[in-house]
């Protein structure tokens, strides 16, 4: 076999490719389940990070099982459909391309010290890319016991901010429902006058200079997925049906 020939390069390359590319396959099937469990354990970790419990990875299946007491599907009238898996069989990002009426909304009841807390999942659109994020509800479902927020590809240094805890900080204890009784959610205001956030009854908080479209995707994905929770929020407890 001349080794100096084309053809034997040529087939040496091809050889050569289809061995990586049979590595790399088999690498990544057998990387595939500890992906998807690490992903599945960091859900729990930002779950449990909005009310106030901070954990790694391996500790959080544990302490997600001790402090949520309750994983609920809603339907989009409030009403929990039994049949759903909350945590594992439902992905906003597929959900949001339903019609409303055809969504599960998710919905975590936590309780820590004997205070109840309700964790909703969000999921809108910032600069460049989807953003996504969970909010904690106190027991009075209208202020905020805290938020987590990420994304997949907002400008480093500008709206990549809103995972800081600095910025997730400004959330804390702000009111989604007017005086009125109004959903009005909570706005990103480059125009706020409470740069420090100490007034927690404006339903506002300081924007992250040159992060305006960043800013506006987390005011509207909270807005439009609070909203869908309203018959819930609303619901006296032993109001609250349970649907096959």
């Amino acid at each position: 076999m001349n080794r100096d020939s084309n053809g034997y390069t040529f087939g040496f390359a091809a050889a050569m490719v289809l061995v990586v590319a049979s590595v790399l396959a088999f690498t990544a099937s057998s990387l595939k389940d500890l992906q998807a469990e690490n992903v599945r354990k960091e859900k729990m970790q930002n779950i449990l990070s909005t009310i106030g419990i901070k954990t790694d990875r391996e500790g959080a299946e544990k302490l997600f099982n001790e402090y949520i007491v309750e994983q609920l599907a809603l339907k989009n009238d409030g009403t929990v459909d039994t049949t759903v898996d909350a945590f594992s069989e439902i992905d906003l990002a597929i959900e949001l391309k339903k019609n409303p009426q055809e969504q599960r909304f998710p919905l975590y009841v936590a309780n820590v010290e004997s205070a109840q807390y309700y964790i909703i999942p969000l999921r809108g659109a910032g600069l460049w890319n989807a953003i996504w994020g969970y909010i904690a509800l106190n027991e009075d479902k209208n202020s905020i016991k805290g938020v987590v927020f990420d994304h997949q590809g907002e400008t480093a240094g500008l709206g990549a901010e809103i995972t800081q805890q600095w910025f997730m900080d400004r959330f804390l204890e702000e009111k989604i429902f007017d005086a009125s009784g109004a959903l009005v959610g909570i706005t990103v205001s480059k125009t706020n006058n409470d740069p420090n956030d100490t007034d927690k009854d404006d339903h506002e908080v300081d924007a992250i200079s040159g992060a305006t479209i960043t800013g506006d995707g987390v005011s509207d994905m909270i807005i439009e997925r609070l909203q869908h929770y309203l018959p819930y929020l609303k619901a006296k407890p032993a109001d609250i049906a349970y649907n096959n």
